[in-house]
C-alpha cells in the first residue's frame, strides 16, 4: 500500500515554498520521493530550502516566482523543467491576507489578495495543464483553500472570498480536465501552527479559539501531510474535484 503514496520520479511545484505551510510541503513531498521545484517571491529562503532538501538527499530546484504574473509563471515552469524534468504534480500553496474591516478595505488591498490567492492559483493551474495536455502527460493539482472557503471570520472578506472561489474553481477544473487525465482537488485545513501565528495561540484570544475546535487543539503542519500525498499520488488515481477538510473537526461545531 505504501508504493501507492510513493512520489519517486515524480517533479513537484510548490508555490509558497519560502514559509509557512509552503516549507512544510516541499520537505513531505520531497520525504515521499518527489523531486522538488520550490517556487516563491523570496529567493533567498528558497535557497537555504534548496539547500537542506539537497543536504538531505534529496532533488530540489529554486525559482522565484510571483504567482499574479503569467509571463513569471510561464518562466518559472521553463526553469523548472530545465532544472529538474517536466512538472508532474502542482501544489498551489500561495496565498496572503490582510486583516481590515470591509468598510475600511481599500481597492488596492482587495486586488492584492484575490490576485494572489484565485487569480495566481487560476495562472499556475493553467499554465501546468496546458503543458500537460500539449505533451499527452497526466497531472496532478492541489490546491490549498481554508475552511474560510466555507466559513466565514470577520474582518478578512478578501480572503474568505478568494478561498471560496478556489474551492469552485477546483471543481470547475476538475470537471473540464478529467478528459485528459488531469486531477484537481483541494484541501482545507483548518486553523494550523506555523511560524508566524505560534505566539498568538498562547494568547487568551487564541486560547480561546481553540476552544472553539471540537478536538480542542490546534493543527500542526505534519497533520496535512496525509491529505497532501492521497491527492498527489496514484493514491487517490480516481479522486477529481474533491474537498478534503482538515480542522479537527471546526466546520461542523455547532454555530
Amino acid at each position: 500500500m505504501s508504493k501507492r503514496f510513493d512520489l519517486s520520479g515524480k517533479v513537484a511545484l510548490v508555490t509558497g515554498a519560502s514559509s509557512g505551510l509552503g516549507v512544510h510541503f516541499a520537505r513531505t513531498l520531497a520525504e515521499a520521493g518527489a523531486a522538488v521545484v520550490l517556487a516563491a517571491r523570496r529567493a533567498e529562503r528558497l535557497a537555504s530550502l534548496q539547500a537542506e532538501l539537497q543536504k538531505s538527499g534529496a532533488k530540489a530546484a529554486a525559482v522565484t516566482l510571483d504567482v499574479q504574473s503569467g509571463e513569471a509563471v510561464a518562466a518559472a515552469f521553463d526553469q523548472a523543467e530545465t532544472a529538474l524534468g517536466a512538472v508532474d504534480i502542482v501544489v498551489n500553496n500561495a496565498g496572503i491576507s490582510i486583516v481590515k474591516p470591509a468598510l475600511e478595505m481599500p481597492e488596492q488591498d482587495w486586488d492584492s489578495v484575490v490576485d494572489t490567492n484565485l487569480r495566481g492559483a487560476w495562472l499556475v493551474a493553467q499554465t501546468a495543464a496546458k503543458r500537460w495536455v500539449a505533451a499527452k502527460r497526466p497531472g496532478a493539482i492541489v490546491n490549498i483553500a481554508s475552511i474560510l472557503g466555507l466559513r466565514t471570520i470577520g474582518q478578512v472578506a478578501p480572503y474568505n472570498a478568494s478561498k471560496a472561489g478556489l474551492i469552485h474553481l477546483t471543481r470547475a477544473l476538475a470537471m473540464e480536465w478529467a478528459r485528459y487525465q488531469i486531477r484537481v482537488n483541494a484541501i482545507c485545513p483548518g486553523y494550523i501552527e506555523t511560524e508566524m501565528n505560534s505566539d498568538f495561540w498562547k494568547t487568551p484570544a487564541g486560547q480561546r479559539l481553540i476552544e472553539r475546535i471540537p478536538q480542542r487543539r490546534i493543527g500542526q503542519p505534519e497533520h496535512l501531510d496525509g491529505a497532501l500525498l492521497l491527492l498527489a499520488s496514484e493514491a487517490g488515481a480516481f479522486m477529481t474535484g474533491s474537498v478534503l477538510t482538515v480542522d479537527g473537526g471546526h466546520t461542523v461545531n455547532s454555530l
